[in-house]
């Protein structure tokens, strides 16, 4: 019996509850936001309230499954596979572009249909590029591939998929991993002139994106132009104060904030909950944060230690972009707040990415 609880005991010390916990509630919570925003425009949209809660359960299931595999799949086996995958993915970035098999919006071309399934690879890209990086600086940093990665998958989101959100949050991303895994701050410093004239070209070339920038220097200047998003959600946040208006309260979400349960959601968060509600739930998103790094410090290996910093960079990149373009501290990115937000590829992404977290802490502890 001692040698059965002593088994016990140690197989609990391999599982992460913290880490498994903050992301369930997490996902619980955005479940809970998602029904509140997108109820209106579900009544709109297709005359049923419950429709798009409808479908993000069944992405929430696809996510769970997803983690729980690779919560028990050995995160080393994930090795050989990493640049296969990279490259399939690299093959569905560009397959947006192919008429009928591509689905576009506002001139973006962004998602692949599969029967009923819309997917978006540049989710899938950012998983990926963490696997195929960690498995190429494993045992030495290689500029020249890195750079291959980086530009190549970053000029397509942002110029062929015009999504320099997802662009944004790639390069941070891949960048984060390349100095953890001890590249020269040097290649950085020297890449900052290139890097900046290709970001002022990709502006300036684009009236959309220009109007952005313009829309973040000032909200309020046009409120019924090109600020009207920014300045809708600023007034929901300030609407909330510091206790918010009460859950399902909110009078932004009946259509004055566009993408109110994705990439906005954020505002009805705080308009609802307050300050110390979105406080709240800052301490959750640190606390995922904190443990992802902790994971990546505690592995003893290269490649689990560049893999778990790369997903633990990934998902708090996103989560800052979003936050700080929430608050006008960056512009508008169109960049989903990591398990809130509504949408498929990025929440079985995201959830993917926890569950080889939780094998990289529990075959190292």
């Amino acid at each position: 019996m001692g040698f059965v609880k002593a088994s016990l005991q140690s197989q609990q010390k391999k599982n992460d509850y913290l880490l498994l916990l903050t992301v369930v509630v997490l996902v619980i919570f955005g479940l809970m936001m998602v029904y509140d925003a997108s109820a209106i425009s579900g009544l709109k949209d297709f005359k049923d309230s419950g429709y798009y809660i409808r479908q993000q359960l069944i992405w929430v299931a696809i996510g769970i499954s997803s983690m729980i595999f690779f919560a028990n799949f050995h995160y080393k086996r994930l090795k050989p596979l990493s640049v296969p995958v990279f490259f399939i993915s690299v093959v569905l970035l560009f397959a947006v572009l192919i008429p009928g098999l591509g689905v576009s919006g506002g001139g973006a071309h962004r998602w692949l249909k599969f029967g009923k399934i819309v997917v978006q690879p540049a989710e899938i890209i950012k998983l990926t590029a963490v696997l195929y990086l960690a498995r190429l600086f494993e045992k030495k940093v290689r500029l020249a591939p890195f750079l291959m990665v980086v530009i190549g998958v970053g000029l397509v989101m942002a110029v062929f998929q015009r999504d320099l959100g997802s662009s944004a949050v790639f390069v941070a991303t891949v960048a984060a991993i390349y100095f953890a895994a001890g590249g020269s701050i040097w290649h950085f410093i020297i890449a900052l002139p290139a890097g900046v004239i290709a970001l002022w070209l990709l502006i300036s070339t684009s009236a959309y994106r220009s109007k952005r920038i313009l829309a973040f220097l000032d909200p309020f200047s046009d409120p019924q132009g090109f600020t009207y998003h920014i300045s809708q959600v600023l007034i929901a946040l300030g609407s909330g104060g510091l206790l918010g208006l009460g859950l399902g309260q909110s009078r932004q979400k009946f259509e004055y904030i566009p993408e109110v349960s994705t990439d906005s959601i954020f505002g009805i968060i705080g308009e609802e909950l307050g300050f110390l509600g979105s406080s709240l739930l800052l301490v959750f998103f640190a606390v995922l944060i904190i443990r992802g790094l902790k994971i990546a410090q505690n592995c003893p290996d290269n490649f689990g230690r560049i893999l778990a910093l790369g997903l633990t960079s990934w998902l708090g990149v996103q989560i800052i972009i979003n936050l700080s373009s929430m608050t006008a501290l960056l512009p508008l990115t169109g960049v989903p707040l990591p398990f809130i937000s509504y949408g498929g590829s990025a929440l079985v992404a995201n959830l993917t990415a926890v569950g080889i977290l939780l094998n990289i802490s529990r075959q190292n502890t």
